[in-house]
């Protein structure tokens, strides 16, 4: 049974179409990797399974376990479980990482796991020292406020740690990658590794052939002109560094 189940979905940002008819199912524990050129559709496909409120499905179906996912709003698919880690995130100044998370957390867990929602701040501060340590990032990176004045490769250290502490079903990782230097990028493939252990599944949009050696994805995909063109497994990879993107079908 899929977790996420994509039919013939197509959408609009303003009066243009982007995604034009996309099928795709994701099983749970599945990692798939989209890859395409600049302009491809593939953001906005991410966006769309998120919920973003600036574009309209114009046409399909998408469910996520079992259950109509278009129906939700966004919100109620971040609670359900679905996790989309940004391009480019924003700042939040005067809010500290520790905070933010904690009101994540706490908000998160009432709705899909009710047994820890009466988490004391004590016990949350213990539950977010051992994910720094598992990522390898200093203690005093919480004391920050949200992304105010991060490097773009701290960024996406606090991106990955978000996800390792509310521990989604599905993850979008919207090239998260992208720029890293090798330290960043060890984290974001600890990250994903440590989620791996617990079935959960992920979409992740790369330009980078490096994250794929860490990640080793089930499913490779080429998204090109608003369409999967191709699908394959690691071999689609090396055949793409060789050659390049096929040519639109």
């Amino acid at each position: 049974m899929s977790l996420l189940s994509i039919r013939n979905l197509r959408v609009c940002a303003g009066d243009k179409e982007i995604v034009k008819g996309v099928n795709l199912d994701i099983g749970e524990g599945e990692v798939h990797a989209i890859m395409g050129p600049n302009g491809s559709g593939k953001s906005t496909l991410l966006n769309a399974i998120a919920g973003h409120p600036g574009l309209k499905i114009e046409s399909g179906n998408v469910e996520y376990k079992g259950k109509d996912l278009l129906k939700m709003q966004p919100h109620e698919r971040a609670r359900a479980g679905i996790f989309l880690a940004f391009q480019h995130p924003r700042d939040i100044e005067g809010v500290s990482l520790r905070s933010f998370l904690f009101a994540s957390y706490t908000a998160q867990m009432a709705v899909r796991f009710p047994e820890k929602r009466k988490i004391s701040p004590i016990t949350f501060q213990a539950l977010l020292n051992q994910k720094m340590e598992e990522l390898g990032i200093n203690s005093a990176f919480a004391d920050r406020s949200v992304n105010k004045g991060f490097s773009g490769g701290e960024k996406k250290k606090a991106e990955i740690l978000q996800m390792l502490v509310l521990e989604p079903d599905l993850v979008l990782l919207d090239e998260t990658d992208a720029g890293l230097d090798m330290d960043a990028m060890r984290v974001v493939a600890r990250g994903i590794s440590s989620l791996r252990l617990g079935a959960r599944s992920f979409l992740i949009i790369t330009h980078n052939f490096r994250i794929l050696d860490y990640v080793k994805p089930d499913f490779i995909h080429v998204m090109q002109s608003g369409r999967i063109t191709e699908s394959g497994d690691i071999n689609l990879v090396l055949r793409i560094e060789g050659e390049g993107y096929a040519k639109d079908k």
